[in-house]
């Protein structure tokens, strides 16, 4: 799966909608970015093909629903950070083969996502890499996430395909069997840690 970053180098992408996008993102990918490698895992329950977890240093704390089954190499994640658990975020992780000497985002790629036979969603999906991460990102550009997560928790597969210029596009296949559950719990951590009224 390791050469989806080297085939990508070429694409490029110059829209002002794509921009401003990727400004609006920016905060929520360096906080998912960090997850990967810094953060302490606690509270970890299993759900079917899913699992949910936190993921905490010091006094900051981020709740994640994870599907770890499909693929040896990738997850597929939602996330959310306490105090705002009403802006999640999906992001996809691959283990690559070797650390990363770098921080840098390797390009905006078209992207199609489904669930089970529901509609197509066309969307972008931003590939990262993180110096000493032996992980490479995608964050999805996603305008009804909840609507997303509705339909993770009735479906049973999500569905990915990344294109590739002239190349033949990459596809992934996820399982949903567990997904109801996890995000259901990742939401309910998520909210009960904020503040106290």
């Amino acid at each position: 799966m390791s050469q989806i970053v080297t085939a990508t180098r070429t694409l490029h992408f110059h829209s002002p909608s794509l921009v401003a996008m990727a400004m609006a993102i920016a905060l929520m990918v360096a906080t998912s970015m960090a997850n990967a490698t810094t953060f302490n895992t606690n509270d970890e329950a299993t759900h079917d093909h899913w699992q949910s977890m936190t993921l905490s240093l010091g006094g900051e704390r981020h709740y994640r629903a994870v599907e770890t089954h499909s693929y040896s190499d990738a997850t597929l994640s939602l996330n959310a950070t306490s105090g705002v658990c009403d802006l999640p975020w999906l992001e996809m992780r691959v283990t690559l083969e070797q650390q990363q000497g770098e921080s840098r985002t390797v390009n905006l790629v078209p992207t199609r996502l489904r669930i089970d036979e529901r509609p197509v969603i066309d969307t972008m999906a931003e590939f990262i890499t993180e110096r000493g991460d032996d992980g490479f990102y995608a964050h999805f550009y996603l305008g009804d996430l909840d609507s997303l997560m509705a339909d993770m928790r009735q479906g049973e597969q999500l569905f990915l395909g990344f294109d590739q210029e002239e190349r033949e596009p990459w596809y992934m296949t996820f399982s949903l069997k567990g997904a109801d559950a996890a995000i259901n719990r990742m939401l309910t951590q998520c909210e009960s840690s904020g503040p106290k009224v």
